[in-house]
């Protein structure tokens, strides 16, 4: 099974050169630290920053410097800061090319929940229902059974909903799943060592599995 670093290394193989990129909290936030060689993206984050860099190291930290996770984080050459309705009229505006976020559940529609668990306190929404409502390309990182051993990948999802038909494409620490248009999840890649029948067995939802499937490389 792929480590929490590893889902983010294999994220980052999406990347494009060129793109603006937000970042959600949690896993998705590692995705900075492994941009492939030979392209340059922009990392944006809500919170009002354009162009995050990697982690610091220990020792180097600017408490002035954080990610909407609250974070600290370094700045590329060139960064800029802004207030957050600027930020948010970057996301509205459709002018991110790739949203990475974590979630709690996704279904076989692509529908996502990460924000509420029922009688939990949590802070609020944040920005995520901004990022789903207006981002055309989501990638989910997140684990693909909780510590129970139960699917988080569903049939539907049964905590309230952050977007819907929203995900086109999910990894996690055993695999890479594209959501079909016409509903359902197709099987990409494994992770190392994984085989399908562990996959289909940690699976609540449609997988659709067509010939053989690669590992990932990394």
């Amino acid at each position: 099974m792929l480590t929490k670093n590893q889902i983010a290394q294999r994220i980052a193989k999406e990347l494009e050169d060129g793109w603006y990129v937000n970042l959600g909290i949690g896993i998705p936030t590692l995705v900075a630290n492994y941009i492939p060689e030979g392209i340059e993206v922009e990392f944006q984050s809500e919170n009002g920053i354009l162009g995050m860099g990697p982690f610091p190291y220990e020792g180097e930290e600017d408490a002035d410097l954080i990610n909407a996770g609250k974070q600290t984080i370094t700045a590329m050459p060139g960064a800029a800061y802004f207030d957050s309705a600027m930020s948010f009229a970057m996301i509205r505006g459709q002018h991110v090319q790739l949203t990475v976020l974590g979630a709690m559940e996704v279904s076989e529609n692509g529908d996502i929940a990460n924000w509420k668990i029922p009688g939990k306190m949590v802070k609020g929404m944040g920005g995520a229902m901004d990022l789903v409502a207006s981002a055309d390309n989501i990638i989910v990182a997140m684990m693909h059974t909780n510590k129970r051993g139960d699917s988080k990948i569903l049939k539907e999802c049964s905590l309230p909903l952050t977007g819907v038909n929203c995900v086109k494409k999910i990894v996690t620490n055993l695999c890479v799943m594209e959501v079909l248009p016409q509903g359902g999840l197709k099987l990409l890649e494994r992770a190392p060592g994984v085989s399908v029948e562990e996959i289909k067995a940690a699976t609540e939802a449609q997988l659709i599995v067509e010939g053989d499937i690669p590992e990932m490389k990394f």
